[in-house]
């Protein structure tokens, strides 16, 4: 069976404590086959996570050494393959990613589909551990290698900004959290530890799984009953993140680093989430304000008055924030700053041009559009549904898009609020 054009229509079901969603279409050429392992974001378990992800790509029970490993995906006619970790809302997701070439368009007769589900059932079930531990030396090897990326997010500064711009904002919330972990928590982390966790998550936490290309649902559910043996059963449930907190009044904070550029990031409540009827509102709200280089803020901040080398701002729809983020000369702050509002509250009078208006919709309309181009995109799209608790067909998103008025954004206008405004500046100049 194949998907209707402009239909994005999963076939769902639990299968070994997995929920299973499965994708039959004949656009791509390859299978793509993506595992979502969820976690509540907590200080307790963050770098566990992150530290997991990386080790789990080191080897496994079948190929205990990385350079086997490797060997292996070459022998799958390249595929690509990567763990990583991400976080929405306040969930961390510990990601397997693997794409192989579809075993039609092959000469050989190769059973690449059912191989590549083997080899996300040796991640998931079949480890390389010794005595109840992960290898110490991959795991040793891989804290120092995770020590170093935390270290490098102050070199790139437009990273570094908006981490803690989200660590002011958010203190306190689990969301503060840096999904890469934190650095003094490796040196306590030992095999055992990690292994313990390893198996709480996979028996334990949320999983799903992902299967797009030319496939036939069977085959894939054979596949899965056979190479991934998980436990059958009820598994934790993660509450879906609450967007609404009030703002008292915005904070400032002014950091001092050796800098060229300073950055300007600005976070936002905007008590919307995902789930929300405003949803497809809050889209056009924040295209037109800072979404696209035809929106308020690139227009007024960055070309009208010069003051900055960027001006954008985006959505993290599950936790209902808003960053507005900006390159300026630190001796345009102020003005810059005031220059922001002044668009917010445009925004709030409604003072929205039909050139404005008109190009936010078909720019959001072509980009859901192209998901349907990208296995990952349309993955990612139905995973949103879950994590957020409403799931959305995309036409009938894009129909809600096309019919937003200007005063149902005023009406989203009104729930933004600036929270925190953060400015990374050099040493140099006025305390």
């Amino acid at each position: 069976m194949s998907t209707q054009p402009g239909e994005i229509s999963f076939q769902s079901n639990q299968m070994n404590g997995i929920n299973v969603h499965i994708l039959p279409t004949s656009k791509f050429k390859t299978t793509t086959i993506v595992t979502m392992i969820e976690q509540p974001l907590s200080e307790e378990t963050v770098t566990k996570a992150a530290l997991l992800a990386m080790v789990m790509k080191r080897g496994t029970a079948r190929f205990p050494e990385t350079k086997k490993l490797r060997e292996h995906l070459d022998f799958l006619y390249g595929a690509i393959f990567d763990v990583d970790v991400t976080k929405k809302g306040e969930r961390q997701i510990l990601q397997i990613y693997m794409e192989v070439p579809n075993e039609k368009y092959l000469s050989e007769n190769t059973p690449l589909l059912e191989q590549a589900i083997q080899f996300v059932g040796d991640m998931l079930v079949r480890p390389c551990v010794e005595n109840g531990s992960f290898l110490p030396k991959y795991v040793n090897q891989e804290k120092e290698t995770l020590r170093k990326r935390i270290e490098s997010l102050i070199d790139d500064k437009m990273k570094y900004a908006n981490q803690r711009v989200t660590e002011e904002m958010c203190k306190g919330e689990p969301f503060a959290l840096l999904a890469q972990g934190r650095r003094e928590d490796l040196p306590g982390i030992t095999g055992e530890d990690l292994y313990q966790y390893f198996q709480q998550i996979t028996t334990s936490n949320p999983i799903n799984m992902f299967v797009v290309g030319d496939v036939e649902v069977e085959q894939v559910r054979e596949a899965i009953t056979k190479h991934i043996p998980l436990p059958e059963g009820q598994r934790a449930r993660i509450p879906v993140t609450d967007p609404r907190k009030q703002v008292e009044k915005e904070r400032e904070v002014i950091e001092r680093l050796d800098v060229s550029q300073a950055k300007l990031n600005i976070g936002c409540r905007t008590q919307l989430s995902y789930k929300d009827d405003e949803y497809p509102a809050l889209l056009m709200y924040n295209g037109i304000l800072g979404g696209f280089p035809h929106s308020k803020l690139f227009v007024n901040v960055r070309e009208k008055a010069s003051l900055a080398y960027y001006a954008v701002s985006r959505l993290e729809s599950h936790k209902g924030i808003m960053m507005i983020m900006s390159g300026i000369d630190v001796n345009n702050y102020n003005q810059a700053v005031e220059i922001i509002k002044q668009q917010m509250e445009a925004m709030r009078q409604g003072q929205i041009s039909e050139e404005e208006f008109s190009q936010t919709r078909a720019t959001l309309t072509n980009q859901y559009r192209e998901l349907l181009d990208s296995a990952r995109m349309m993955i990612e799209f139905t995973y949103n549904g879950l994590v957020s608790g409403r799931t959305r067909k995309l036409e009938e998103l894009l129909e809600a898009i096309q019919t937003v008025t200007v005063e149902e954004i005023t009406k989203v206008a009104e729930k933004v609020k600036m929270d925190t405004i953060y400015l990374l500046r050099d040493q140099k100049g006025e305390a």
